[in-house]
């Protein structure tokens, strides 16, 4: 792994679908981020309780796709429950794709790839740091279990890295642009389930 800035850089196919994730992120959103601020602007960061739950309950829709949370997150929802909330049901943002996503990791090997290693970093690193706002404005500081990994995770995530560098490196070019084309559909899932939060 060579280091450049603070960026991990692998050498491998890992490399380009961050570079094409990164292209997607607003200016405002990363400092790596080349796009402008479409549409409409988020309003101010004001989470609700309701709208956290709501975000936690469409994550946990994502079950035997390599991507769930599940185990942390039931244990997040009943510590919500022992509170006083009541926990909602899932909305579409959530249950539309994990549809999308499941019925890919069967059919499209490839185009699952980018859906996993978009959301499974995206929760590593800005998830965690949304996880830790949120904290600090609605739950008093608690840390929820959804942003907990078990065991050291820089290694957790170099392994993943290496992993998926594996699984591509014998992908042709056309199969690779296939996978790297699914980053546009993965981040719309992904932001239409994290503007639940505000909701």
């Amino acid at each position: 792994m060579v280091m450049t800035g603070d960026k991990r850089c692998t050498g491998g196919f890992v490399d380009e679908m961050r570079s094409v994730a990164m292209k997607l992120h607003s200016k405002d959103q990363s400092k790596e981020g080349e796009k402008e601020t479409e549409g409409k602007p988020w309003r101010k960061w004001d989470p609700t309780i309701d709208g956290y739950l709501k975000f936690l309950v469409d994550n946990a829709e994502f079950r035997n796709t390599g991507l769930e949370r599940a185990g942390n997150l039931a244990k997040d929802l009943d510590w919500f429950k022992e509170q006083g909330h009541e926990i909602p049901e899932p909305l579409a943002p959530g249950i539309d794709y994990s549809i999308y996503v499941e019925e890919l990791s069967k059919k499209d090997p490839h185009a699952f790839i980018c859906h996993f290693y978009n959301t499974y970093f995206a929760h590593t690193a800005g998830g965690r740091m949304i996880g830790k706002k949120v904290a600090a404005k609605i739950l008093n500081g608690k840390e929820l279990e959804f942003y907990k990994w078990d065991g050291d995770l820089p290694l957790l995530l170099q392994n993943v890295r290496e992993k998926l560098n594996k699984v591509a490196e014998n992908w042709t070019r056309d199969e690779k642009n296939h996978c790297l084309q699914e980053t546009e559909k993965s981040f719309k899932f992904n932001g239409d389930i994290l503007h639940l939060i505000l909701a």
